[in-house]
């Protein structure tokens, strides 16, 4: 999978195209359409789900919304909250570290710089619990430095960020198997989930609610992981919650059409398993 930028429940992929490169062969190359923007829509996400990214944009999630009619902030909403990465179970590891880099991403342009070298930090440590080595490690730190140092602008170390989810995602299903990464898309997907349907319960909008939660797809695609087989067997509170989650969210998925109620089913239902973490 390449990571870009994840737009989490109804905003999962991010938009990218590109030309290709030319040639020295003197023959006439035959055009190439470029890549088409990728949709928010339910029919174009299920052809994409198993291209979804790591790290959601917020620029395109903010701009989504906007387009639903609702002015929310999104990186206002996330909560002061520290994630202890200190937990054996690697699937509730790898959610947590999720969940993180959601909040690090969604806040980087506002947040004081110690609130960025705090989800930094608990980045690399996930990061280090689920099987990275050493280079991603001194990455973050190099990182850290320079934020605290005032020497990277706000825009560049979203870019960075981006930049390091490509260098991750290779790496860490690699190392740690190719079930990390969706787990830790998932628990990027719940924050982006809870704060989305969080936003629309602030303003009291839900005309959007379909478009933007409605996703069997996504729904499925985490569940075939946190189903999967030879998954960590031992009780585990956090993963059993986004199991009974997932499923709730399957069911509502399954309807025509979204109301308010199923909004407060998803913004408490995601809740339930941050409230854990």
């Amino acid at each position: 999978m390449r990571a870009a930028s994840m737009m989490l429940l109804g905003l999962l992929v991010a938009c990218e195209g590109g030309e290709t490169a030319s040639t020295p062969d003197p023959e006439p190359q035959p055009e190439v359409e470029p890549a088409p923007d990728k949709s928010f829509e339910g029919e174009a996400l299920a052809e994409q789900a198993e291209t979804i990214a790591l790290v959601p944009s917020p620029a395109e999630m903010q701009k989504a919304l906007e387009n639903a009619g609702i002015s929310q902030s999104l990186g206002a909403m996330v909560p002061e909250r520290s994630i202890s990465m200190e937990v054996e179970n690697k699937d509730q590891l790898a959610v947590r570290t999720g969940v993180v880099l959601a909040d690090l991403v969604l806040t980087a342009k506002d947040a004081p710089k110690e609130k960025v070298i705090e989800r930094l930090g608990a980045l690399k440590t996930g990061l280090a619990g689920l099987g990275t080595g050493d280079d991603i490690g001194r990455t973050i730190d190099d990182i850290s430095s320079r934020v605290q140092n005032d020497a990277v602008s706000r825009e560049d170390l979203l870019k960075e960020m981006d930049e390091l989810s490509g260098v991750m995602v290779p790496e860490l299903e690699t190392e740690a198997g190719d079930w990390v990464v969706p787990l830790i898309q998932a628990g990027s997907w719940l924050e982006g989930a809870h704060l989305v349907s969080g936003a629309m319960k602030a303003e009291g909008k839900y005309e959007g609610a379909t478009n933007l939660l409605k996703q069997p797809q996504v729904v499925d695609f985490f569940l075939k992981y946190v189903e999967r087989e030879g998954a960590e067997k031992a009780p585990d509170e956090v993963v059993d919650r986004l199991k009974a989650t997932l499923h709730t969210l399957k069911e509502i998925a399954a309807k025509e059409a979204l109301t308010a109620e199923d909004v407060e089913t998803v913004h408490s239902a995601t809740g339930s398993v941050l409230t854990l973490l």
